[in-house]
């Protein structure tokens, strides 16, 4: 008879207290202001290691108000992924923020690591609203300070397994 571990045992030898120790839900009326920030932006904590132990992600939402922008800033080593909820987000980033793109509700931005960049929200109306995933249970935010390029230049992203652009 073999001695194998069963597939569906996940204790790994260990017993827990899975009622504290499983899943969380954290309300959206209670994620934490204290994190780190960007002038322009109000950044919100849901997941992260102070909260729930949160080991290689942090995970919260952005709020920038109606014809707004953030400050030029990176993440350090962490990759961001940033999903439109609400209000239509205009990127810039590079060494003068020399690139740009936007993004709509629905839409998935990635900010890979060290990469300079700013957010702005395109809409002088609406405030623009945000669900952000890091990959790192630390709020890294380096602020820098960057002459950007009067006009940037427009980038329209191809998806190497799509390089039509369709499904």
């Amino acid at each position: 008879m073999s001695h194998d571990l069963d597939p569906h045992d996940h204790s790994h030898g260990h017993s827990h207290d899975w009622k504290h120790d499983g899943v969380r839900v954290i309300p959206g009326g209670q994620l934490d202001g204290n994190t780190a920030q960007t002038p322009g932006m109000d950044r919100k904590a849901a997941i992260n290691f102070a909260r729930v132990g949160a080991q290689k992600l942090w995970a919260g939402t952005v709020t920038i108000h109606a014809n707004a922008k953030t400050g030029a800033h990176h993440h350090g080593h962490l990759e961001s992924v940033i999903y439109i909820v609400k209000g239509r987000a205009r990127m810039r980033w590079g060494e003068q923020l020399e690139f740009t793109a936007e993004a709509g509700p629905g839409d998935f931005i990635y900010v890979p690591p060290y990469v300079p960049h700013q957010e702005i929200n395109a809409s002088p109306t609406e405030a623009l609203e945000c669900v952000l995933c890091r990959s790192d249970g630390e709020a890294v935010a380096v602020n820098l300070d960057i002459a950007p390029v009067e006009q940037p230049e427009q980038v329209l992203w191809i998806d190497p397994t799509h390089p039509r652009g369709g499904v």
